[in-house]
C-alpha cells in the first residue's frame, strides 16, 4: 500500500496533466487510506480544474491527516493559490490540539491578503486547535471586526473556545 501511495504521489506532482489526473482520481477513491498523501493531495488544488476536483473529493474524505504533515501544510498556508492555502487550513484545523505549533502561522494567516474562504477557514481552524489557539487571540479579535459576517462569526466562536 505504501508503494503505492508513494507512486500516487510522484504523479499527483508530475508535469504530466493525464498522470496527475488518474493520481488524483485514484487517491479519491482509496478514502482515508489516502491520508498519507494529504499535502500532495492540497497542493494539487493548485493545479488544473479536472485534477483539483479530485483533489478536492479526496481531501474531503481524508479525515485528518498525518502528524508529521504539519509543517508542510503550515507552509502551503502562505500559498498563492487559494485553494492550497484553503485547503491547507482545513487540514490543519483537523489535526484539533496537535495544530499548536501552527497557531502562529495561522493568526499571520488570518492577516494575510487572502480570499475570504481563506480568511475564514482559517478562522475555523484556530477554533478547532482550541484552548491552544490563544496565541491568535489578537488576529482573532481583529476578524471579530470584519464586515464578513461569516469570518466574524467563525471567529467570535474561535475566541470563545479560549475565553478570549
Amino acid at each position: 500500500m505504501l508503494a503505492e501511495l508513494t507512486l500516487l504521489v510522484q504523479a499527483l506532482q508530475s508535469n504530466d496533466a493525464t498522470a496527475r489526473l488518474d493520481a488524483a482520481e485514484k487517491l479519491a477513491r482509496m478514502g482515508r487510506d489516502a491520508q498519507p498523501a494529504a499535502v500532495a493531495l492540497a497542493e494539487a488544488t493548485g493545479t488544473d480544474d479536472e485534477t483539483r476536483d479530485w483533489a478536492v473529493a479526496a481531501l474531503e474524505d481524508l479525515g485528518p491527516p498525518p502528524a508529521e504533515s504539519l509543517p508542510a501544510l503550515t507552509a502551503l498556508l502562505g500559498s498563492d493559490s487559494p485553494d492550497v492555502a484553503y485547503w491547507a487550513a482545513t487540514l490543519i484545523g483537523r489535526l484539533q490540539t496537535g495544530a499548536a505549533p501552527a497557531v502562529p502561522a495561522l493568526a499571520a494567516a488570518l492577516g494575510a491578503k487572502h480570499d475570504p474562504a481563506v480568511h475564514e477557514r482559517v478562522a475555523w481552524a484556530l477554533g478547532q486547535v482550541g484552548k491552544a489557539a490563544i496565541g491568535a487571540g489578537d488576529a482573532l479579535r481583529l476578524a471579530v471586526t470584519s464586515k464578513n459576517p461569516r469570518l466574524s462569526e467563525l471567529a467570535r466562536e474561535a475566541l470563545a473556545k479560549f475565553g478570549g
